[in-house]
């Protein structure tokens, strides 16, 4: 286990709107804020055509191949996330939604494009006082949390 410590900044309600893409609005956003590091929850819609990684392709390979599903129609939407820099200051979401339609629910990444279905809202945690970091793995091919 790696750990570090931060405080409590800035509180941030944001309502994301039709069409908007989740991780491209948050980061810009941050980028727009100042927005270093923080932790998010997000709840709303989901439209189709929304993109999710949806889990490895093989759960002990060396190099992870993510898998990608698209959501076929609108979803309810909940997630949980945390924003840190990369290794060049921009900030990378890492936000899991889990989204349902009727009976069937699909847990996954952002990453790869959810569109917002009417409306979106996220309540952005501004951490301070980190020097938390996203940092490229080359064994594992993303970048991983360095406390």
């Amino acid at each position: 286990m790696r750990y570090s410590t931060a405080s409590l900044g800035r509180i941030f309600i944001v309502r994301l709107e039709d069409g908007d893409v989740l991780h491209e609005e948050i980061e810009g956003l941050a980028r727009q804020e100042g927005i270093s590091a923080a932790a998010l929850i997000a709840l709303g819609g989901a439209d189709s055509g929304s993109r999710l990684v949806v889990g490895p392709k093989e759960g002990r390979a060396e190099r992870i191949l993510p898998m990608e599903t698209i959501l076929e129609d609108v979803h309810e939407v909940v997630g949980v996330g945390t924003l840190f820099p990369d290794e060049t200051g921009k900030p990378i979401l890492h936000m899991h939604t889990a989204c349902g339609h009727q009976t069937d629910t699909i847990t996954g990444c952002v990453r790869r494009g959810v569109k917002v279905w009417h409306i979106l809202e996220v309540v952005i945690f501004e951490l301070t006082g980190t020097g938390a970091t996203r940092r490229l793995d080359e064994k594992l091919g993303f970048k991983l949390l360095s406390p």
